[in-house]
């Protein structure tokens, strides 16, 4: 049996795959991102949690983890750091296995900071697009997005 590695093939999955694609472009997007907001002393996924705070308010760890597409152990080792900066709280909720996750004054504060940080490499990626593409890219990731889902 030949098992030699076709070279052409590995050359078009390289180019072409979907993953491999997305993962590279958030890397580079993502250090974008974490250089503007480290005076802060944010990353940008860190950025992105506490902006999906401000959206559901006190929520339990397993529904911020779902809205974000993270699992349950990846999300709580994202918390840690905010917490510890004060910038998240978490408690029990009404069932005591059941913990919320919320934002505090704090983290208020920080993403007052933060924002025109963050404006400023948005508006960066949106000029380097241009408005319409731009809208059109992010309907794209959502067409993305709900493949995943179904």
């Amino acid at each position: 049996m030949n098992n030699s590695l076709d070279l052409g093939t590995c050359a078009l999955i390289a180019a072409n795959c979907a993953a491999g694609n997305l993962r590279r472009t958030t890397r580079l997007v993502s250090q974008m991102y974490d250089e503007a907001l480290r005076p802060v002393g944010l990353r940008g996924t860190q950025f992105m949690l506490l902006i999906a705070l401000t959206q559901t308010g006190p929520v339990p760890i397993s529904q911020l983890a779902e809205a974000l597409a993270m699992d349950r152990t990846t999300l709580s080792r994202n918390l840690k750091p905010l917490e510890r900066e004060g910038w998240v709280q978490t408690e029990s909720g009404d069932d005591r296995r059941r913990r919320l996750v919320m934002l505090t004054g704090e983290g208020e504060d920080v993403l007052v900071q933060a924002l025109p940080l963050w404006e400023g490499v948005q508006a960066q990626i949106v000029a380097g697009f241009g408005p319409e593409r731009f809208a059109a890219f992010l309907g794209e990731l959502t067409a993305v997005q709900q493949l995943t889902r179904t």
